[in-house]
């Protein structure tokens, strides 16, 4: 799974902030990652360095392979708390997509509750 971090209005886009939020997608997504082939992360201040409440927002949009785009949006306080709100929200999402596909089209995918002997 890929991640690509953008970010604008006031919040740097360090190497340290690809590499945490690459690190914390990759685990919080970790059961979705046959069906996710891209996690793009959006990092935006919107007041511009003013203080303020839910001044930042995050948005998360998750590329499933063959199906349409999800994506998630929170506003928090701090870089930190939208970033995880955001991704909260989408792991929601996914839950609720893919677990309608699994109903409806029995996916194929690894799993450790397949018996291979059986």
């Amino acid at each position: 799974m890929q991640v690509q971090v953008n970010t604008s209005n006031g919040i740097e886009n360090k190497d340290s902030l690809e590499r945490w939020a690459t690190d914390h997608l990759n685990e919080a997504l970790a059961r979705f990652r046959q069906e996710i082939t891209r996690v793009e992360v959006q990092l935006r201040d919107t007041n511009s360095g003013k203080k303020g409440a839910d001044d930042k927002r995050c948005t998360l949009e998750a590329r499933v392979a063959g199906h349409e785009p999800l994506a998630a949006t929170h506003h928090a306080e701090s870089q930190d708390e939208a970033f995880r709100g955001a991704t909260q929200k989408l792991i929601r999402m996914l839950e609720h997509t893919l677990g309608k596909l699994d109903r409806h089209e029995h996916r194929v995918r690894d799993t450790i509750r397949r018996n291979p002997s059986a």
